[in-house]
């Protein structure tokens, strides 16, 4: 419920850091699309002042989710979660919503579509494949020495739902992937930024991206001819230290760092449709700095940002998830 949020809110100071910080806001220069401008209006909502209608719900939809105002935010208020609450208490009361809600709930649900891989070692890996990988083969994985692929009947990591504010559908999912995660391994192992991130929300375990994997493991890969590479570090990506070590095993390969490159892609799923010019001036001011690099490849590992960034490139330079990067050497 919102109101459980009530002190959370009421920390703000109205410091207006998240402003520095904040995509939207430096494309729209528009308060209400910031934490600040939000807080204020749902307070309103809390003390009885303002109505959560669609005009409040419109503005809790100019947020990408990116996390950066959390991040500077000196009362470090858990704003994505105070957001996701109110969504979730306006759209729920709608009949559109609860349309919207039931067909999001029946429509998103991407089974598994390979054979399982074959592997054999003493790492125990449970991989998550998240939605998108569950339609494609990682052949990477089959390479790897010593490690054992533990594959479950996971879903969704419910990212996408918790976006829309639908908490009922990513409560379903997280009980599920919670009793599927009920099992002997060393690591969850993922392919995605996003995935691994919600996912470290609801199951306590250690885990390891692939990017980390292969430097664990010390794999060496050589390409066919030089090329040179950057890299975009999607908003929900933890850590990349992997992908220097990892970059410096690829034979024939430049890494060459943008400018930025940390931004928000600006995708983040739904805001894009609902957003689409905001979306599209953001993709492009990424788009502009991965081109100033010339590079051939820009490389990253959340697919939402494969996405946002094709919107912005446009097909000026190549862009690749990890896994297909790596599968291109020898």
């Amino acid at each position: 419920m919102l109101k459980d949020f009530k002190d959370e809110i009421n920390k703000c100071s109205k410091c207006g850091l998240c402003q520095s910080v904040c995509p939207v806001y430096k494309e729209t220069g528009n308060d209400c699309a910031v934490s600040r401008g939000k807080f204020v209006m749902l307070d309103g909502v809390l003390k009885g002042d303002l109505k959560l209608n669609k005009n409040i719900n419109k503005y809790l939809d100019l947020c990408l989710k990116c996390g950066k105002c959390k991040d500077f935010c000196p009362s470090s208020s858990d704003v994505c979660k105070i957001f996701e609450t109110a969504k979730y208490e306006y759209t729920k009361n709608t009949i559109w919503g609860k349309i919207y809600f039931f067909l999001q709930s029946k429509l998103l649900r991407i089974k598994r579509l390979t054979p399982k891989l074959k592997t054999s070692g003493t790492l125990k890996l449970l991989y998550f494949r998240g939605c998108v990988n569950n339609l494609f083969q990682n052949r990477i994985l089959e390479k790897i020495p010593d490690i054992e692929i533990i594959e479950k009947d996971f879903e969704c990591c419910g990212v996408p739902f918790l976006s829309s504010g639908n908490l009922e559908r990513f409560e379903e999912l997280k009980q599920h992937n919670i009793k599927m995660a009920d099992c002997e391994f060393d690591y969850i192992l993922t392919d995605c930024a996003s995935c691994e991130s919600t996912l470290k929300e609801y199951i306590d375990a250690k885990f390891i991206s692939l990017g980390e994997l292969l430097v664990k493991q010390n794999m060496k890969f050589k390409f066919p001819k030089p090329i040179k590479v950057t890299f975009h570090k999607p908003c929900h990506l933890e850590s990349d230290d992997f992908l220097k070590p990892l970059l410096a095993n690829c034979e024939n390969v430049e890494y060459i760092e943008m400018e930025n490159y940390d931004d928000c892609c600006g995708f983040a799923g739904e805001f894009a449709i609902k957003n689409h010019k905001i979306s599209m001036a953001i993709s492009k001011k990424k788009a502009q700095n991965i081109i100033n690099t010339g590079a051939d490849f820009v490389i990253t590992t959340c697919p939402a940002c494969i996405l946002g960034l094709n919107q912005g490139l446009m097909g000026k330079v190549k862009v690749m998830s990890l896994t297909d990067f790596i599968s291109l050497a020898r």
